[in-house]
């Protein structure tokens, strides 16, 4: 964030004047580039989650659905087996697993659909690439009485097809989107069209900490009950901070919901993982902060996949929710100040990492999740047994059971156990 100049210091000629803060921007990314069709419903938006935020009715209202809906305060889990193959540094997961619905997703949605009731629109409207959003999405529409239509790349609702059905079933309209590279990219095109189509009655249920302004830092906002809850109960557990907090990073959301409370605290290094797939030298992965520039999509300026013309490139990784050409605009800043480091995890570490938790702990993680936990097996063994690490598992594998078991060989090209 630019900081505002003091009001009596002056400018000399030969400093120029810094530019003022400008509302939704991070360093050089961020902003809002959409079509004149969609600003008056960013502004209402806007308006309305400034005014929530402030508002006791809405900030007890949403405390009371995490505490009896959601499940809220998610606990902490250490995890000493899994951690001796780490170089036995001390390993600590935050369970947002464990939420209602299986994942993080949770956090920002009831808050975005108690913000739909407020703005007395009737419709939500959300994308989804692993499905978790889109459950959670479906799940809050059906607490609240409102109507749901998702959008899905038809790759994603062949890899999630579990999760399509929990939709549907939950009173969702899904769509699958057949053009493009059929992934997450491409459904949050679809989600955008809609929404410009039909915005006096809709709101588009964003899910992560991209987009447009006011999109990035209220999906941050509305997940950052992530960090607050960790870091106190890091503190109760070891008695200081950890030395890394650890998390997978897709669009952004759960590690922009962990690290925001840690970013004041110097000594804590924040990591995101993002997708490697079959590694970044095949062009098959989603490694943006490795290989990309900066770019548009979507509504935000933030490092974009693209090729020499600055079309958008096709992603790969075995995971859904991580197959996306950008990352939040936040995360962009985080990278270039320096504040936050990002790796990337190929397909096979994950996978490996997902058996070794399954195997060690007895816990299945989403395969987003496994990326966090893969560079973790590498960290740890650079911090050694005094390291502790704190890792977002931010979603649980039943989802990806297909997707684990055809990989391991469990079940035959019918899908028939083997």
């Amino acid at each position: 964030m630019t900081a505002e100049r003091p009001t009596s210091e002056q400018p000399t000629p030969e400093q120029p004047v810094p530019a003022p803060p400008v509302p939704g921007r991070f360093g050089a990314y961020g902003g809002r580039y959409v079509p004149e069709a969609l600003v008056p419903a960013l502004e209402e938006l806007d308006e309305a989650r400034q005014k929530a935020q402030l508002d006791p009715d809405f900030t007890d209202e949403l405390a009371r659905l995490h505490r009896t809906y959601t499940g809220r305060p998610s606990i902490l889990t250490e995890v000493p087996r899994f951690a001796a193959h780490a170089g036995g540094a001390r390993v600590v997961l935050k369970r947002e697993d464990l939420n209602h619905t299986g994942s993080h997703k949770i956090n920002n949605v009831l808050a975005q659909a108690l913000l739909t009731v407020r703005m007395g629109k009737r419709r939500m409207i959300a994308e989804t690439g692993a499905g978790q959003h889109g459950v959670a999405t479906a799940t809050a529409a059906a607490l609240m009485g409102l109507e749901c239509t998702v959008y899905m790349g038809r790759v994603d609702t062949e890899r999630q097809a579990l999760n399509v059905a929990r939709m549907r079933i939950l009173g969702a309209e899904v769509i699958p989107v057949e053009h493009g590279s059929a992934t997450l990219k491409d459904a949050i095109n679809e989600a955008m069209r809609d929404w410009v189509t039909n915005v006096g009655h809709t709101h588009y249920c964003l899910g992560t900490v991209t987009g447009p302004h006011p999109f990035p830092e209220m999906v941050r906002d509305f997940h950052q009950i992530i960090g607050e809850e960790a870091r106190e109960q890091v503190l109760e557990l070891a008695g200081r901070l950890p030395d890394a907090v650890v998390a997978c990073v897709g669009g952004g959301s759960n590690a922009m919901g962990i690290f925001h409370r840690f970013v004041p605290d110097d000594g804590v290094r924040l990591i995101g993982v993002e997708a490697g797939g079959d590694g970044v030298e095949t062009g098959r992965h989603a490694a943006r902060m490795a290989t990309a520039e900066p770019g548009v999509l979507h509504g935000a300026m933030s490092y974009l996949m693209q090729d020499r013309w600055g079309q958008t490139l096709e992603t790969h990784s075995v995971s859904a929710g991580l197959d996306y050409p950008s990352v939040g605009p936040e995360h962009a800043h985080l990278r270039d100040t320096g504040r936050a480091e990002y790796r990337y995890a190929t397909d096979e570490q994950v996978m490996d990492a997902f058996r070794l938790l399954c195997r060690t702990e007895g816990i299945i993680p989403a395969l987003e999740s496994a990326h966090a936990l893969a560079a973790t097996l590498d960290l740890g063994r650079e911090l050694g047994p005094d390291g502790l690490i704190l890792v977002n598992l931010s979603g649980r594998g039943d989802k990806d059971m297909h997707t684990a078991a055809e990989w391991f060989g469990y079940v035959d090209e019918e899908g028939n156990a083997r």
